[in-house]
């Protein structure tokens, strides 16, 4: 889908704040309200727009400890994947997941209140699906998070 520059902008002003009124996000573009919720219809109905959600506070939330997790398997048929994506899709402090090059197969990121909660998390992935290695680093600190992607022009996607 082409985007042009003020698509980029909207995208970036909606990545700040999702509840931002059209009228308020018209007028940061330059545009009447009625183009530029035409163009939110577009990015939604294209799939740039996947999702409008809240974000919460980890924290306030009781999870505040962040662990990711190494998975290594020697199994690498179609249904042990299966099997995997299922048991981690089910266990809700699991938040993101990735198949991964190199030594560790899938890579984990989980939210809990404190060890003995990951400890739980632990044990019910380990029996839900066979692991050859699982190891869990606790992150110290957060340095920086966020949501938003770069939203960069189309000169700089194209390479150009």
């Amino acid at each position: 889908m082409g985007m042009d520059i003020i698509d980029r902008k909207l995208l970036e002003l909606l990545q700040e704040d999702a509840t931002m009124p059209i009228a308020e996000l018209a007028q940061r573009v330059n545009l009447s309200q009625t183009p530029c919720w035409k163009r939110l219809q577009r990015l939604k109905e294209t799939g740039v727009i996947r999702a409008q959600v809240a974000l919460c506070d980890a924290r306030k939330l009781g999870v505040g400890t962040t662990v990711f997790v190494a998975v290594r398997t020697n199994e690498h048929t179609e249904a042990w994947a299966q099997t995997f994506t299922r048991a981690v899709r089910e266990i809700p402090e699991v938040v993101e997941v990735y198949r991964m090059s190199g030594e560790t197969d899938y890579l984990l990121r989980v939210v809990v209140s404190d060890i003995d909660d990951y400890d739980r998390v632990y044990k019910q992935l380990i029996a839900a699906v066979p692991l050859y290695d699982v190891s869990s680093s606790f992150a110290m600190e957060q340095i920086k998070y966020s949501t938003a992607l770069p939203v960069r022009p189309a000169a700089v996607v194209e390479g150009r």
